[in-house]
């Protein structure tokens, strides 16, 4: 089987044919590449007050952008602080995992989300992170400061957002998942656990796992798109770290802490054609064994970064499941 005919969802198989003759480790047009992303339709609609803030944090400014429905409620609203990814070196407040995933969920769930900006790494190749203020140089634990600071402002601060404090859950995508990761753990080992997480597509180890007879079959049918393979994993987390991989700890790949019973209820949502799928199950199994109610749901037919994708229906239902723990739990 080949990326162009691997099990697609529909709104993606309608697009195969732009992957016809990729094979692993080769690269698409820029033409084909740019209709491989481009939106599946327009972005929702929904009645929010949206606006930009900076907390205090241990390292500087941290940038958040603040969805709030714009219907009054009579009572508190639960909230998610949502943290995006980009392999730890990429990513603003802009991107569709960032805005439009925060707007979809607030309106569906009638929560208030917070969409954190945390401090990016240099990429391993030396070129400088993005970051607002211009800093460079930087390695773990300076992200996952961040996260740390704005949920515990959040929770701090509930009722001038209008939320209880009691129901302030977290949760990110693909790096951002890590940091949500980190975070729930560092937050438990305080006292002081989140109310709930949601792991979308997470990296949770610096060193993969095996992967199933299953996983490995889509894997393989997806190879040029599924990226990650193992030693690309490592290299990314070292260049995070700042230092050797054997010295990672579980504040930077929770997979690696020490306990895992005082978590949260999590949900771990993977996608099918992720090369980062095996590290996602794998991290449910373990939290399973350790007793934490967990959820592991596979997005089908969808490769890794599937909330970016504008228009699309699995997106959709990622959206749909962290609505509905909100309001529900």
């Amino acid at each position: 089987m080949s990326a162009a005919t691997a099990a697609w969802a529909p709104q993606l198989a309608a697009r195969a044919h732009l992957l016809e003759g990729l094979v692993p480790g080769g690269a698409m047009t820029e033409e084909a590449e740019a209709a491989w992303r481009a939106p599946f339709g327009e972005p929702e609609t929904w009645e929010l007050e949206i606006s930009d803030r900076d907390l205090p944090g241990p390292h500087g400014r941290i940038p958040v952008r603040i969805y709030v429905p714009a219907a009054p409620s009579s009572a508190p609203r639960p909230a998610l602080v949502w943290i995006h990814g980009g392999s730890f070196q990429h990513g603003d407040l802009d991107m569709p995992e960032a805005h439009e995933v925060s707007r979809g969920v607030a309106g569906r769930a009638d929560a208030v989300v917070i969409s954190v900006f945390y401090r990016l790494v240099d990429e391993p190749s030396g070129t400088p992170a993005a970051n607002p203020d211009g800093e460079t140089g930087l390695h773990a634990p300076i992200p996952l400061d961040d996260v740390h600071a704005a949920y515990t402002w959040v929770r701090e601060h509930a009722a001038e957002l209008g939320v209880d404090p009691a129901r302030v859950a977290i949760g990110g995508a693909s790096a951002g998942g890590d940091l949500a990761a980190c975070a729930s753990i560092r937050l438990a080992d305080e006292g002081a656990a989140p109310w709930q997480s949601f792991l979308m597509y997470p990296v949770a180890h610096i060193e993969m796992p095996e992967a199933t007879a299953e996983e490995a079959a889509a894997l393989a049918a997806c190879a040029p798109l599924g990226g990650f393979p193992f030693e690309a994993v490592a290299r990314m987390g070292e260049a995070y770290n700042g230092r050797p991989r054997a010295e990672a700890t579980g504040y930077e790949f929770p997979a690696l802490a020490a306990r895992h019973d005082h978590l949260p209820p999590t949900l771990v949502d993977v996608a099918e054609f992720d090369g980062l799928r095996p590290s996602g199950r794998a991290y449910a199994e373990q939290l399973e064994v350790a007793g934490v109610d967990v959820e592991l749901v596979l997005s089908r037919g969808v490769p890794h970064g599937h909330l970016n994708k504008v228009g699309l229906a699995e997106a959709h239902a990622s959206m749909d499941r962290m609505a509905r723990r909100l309001r529900e739990r």
